[in-house]
């Protein structure tokens, strides 16, 4: 059977486990990282060099990078739904799940840390500034962009939603911070949590 080592509170891992419910793959999850530990042993880093969560094995295969597993799950279980059949539908969800590692990322989990994960007295007050901001910035391109289709890929939900999406939801759910309306970005959302896999997955209490 599949497995996937990550703890549920990973918004990486949470990325998996929305493919794989969408997809209806069975699955084993192993809690890993943080308090969990087993990604720093050796057996771990000999199939994630990384140290980090998630990781797959599938069978004789082992994975690492979430977005690399989520198009590795799409393109096994779901060419024609989740993982696109047209290859210029597939290179635009592709290209949102880029995005979302080379600019949306960054800035949302320094500030998520930051609030979340660093006692008051150690937090850096300038980076969260500073850092919102950015996240502020990359989130209204991409309201600009939902406003002006359903979702990241076009009119129907795909693999491109996933990382987008569970970052997307990580950031409207930040405690203390100032955002934008991104009116367009709280509709798709909203489409989202019409999801079951969303539900059970993404929304989440942040910790």
């Amino acid at each position: 059977m599949l497995t996937i080592y990550g703890r549920t509170n990973s918004v990486n891992v949470q990325k998996v486990l929305w493919c794989l419910a969408e997809l209806d793959v069975p699955h084993e999850r192993v809690e890993a990282g943080l308090h969990f530990g087993k990604n720093h042993e050796p057996w771990y880093l000999a199939l994630n060099p990384n140290g980090r969560v998630p990781l797959l094995v599938d069978g004789p295969f082992s994975l690492w990078e979430s977005n690399t597993i989520v198009r590795y799950l799409a393109a096994k279980h779901g060419v024609g739904g989740v993982c696109p059949r047209s290859l210029e539908t597939r290179a635009l969800a592709e290209r949102w799940m880029d995005w979302q590692l080379s600019t949306l990322i960054r800035p949302v989990s320094i500030v998520f840390q930051a609030l979340y994960r660093t006692p008051p007295a150690e937090r850096d007050l300038a980076a969260i500034a500073r850092n919102t901001v950015e996240a502020n910035r990359a989130m209204e391109l991409l309201d600009a962009h939902l406003a002006t289709q359903p979702f990241v890929a076009g009119d129907a939900f795909t693999m491109g939603d996933i990382p987008v999406g569970a970052t997307a939801h990580r950031w409207l759910e930040v405690a203390g911070i100032e955002r934008p309306e991104l009116m367009a970005v709280r509709a798709w959302r909203d489409r989202l949590t019409q999801r079951p896999a969303f539900r059970s997955h993404v929304m989440l209490p942040l910790s």
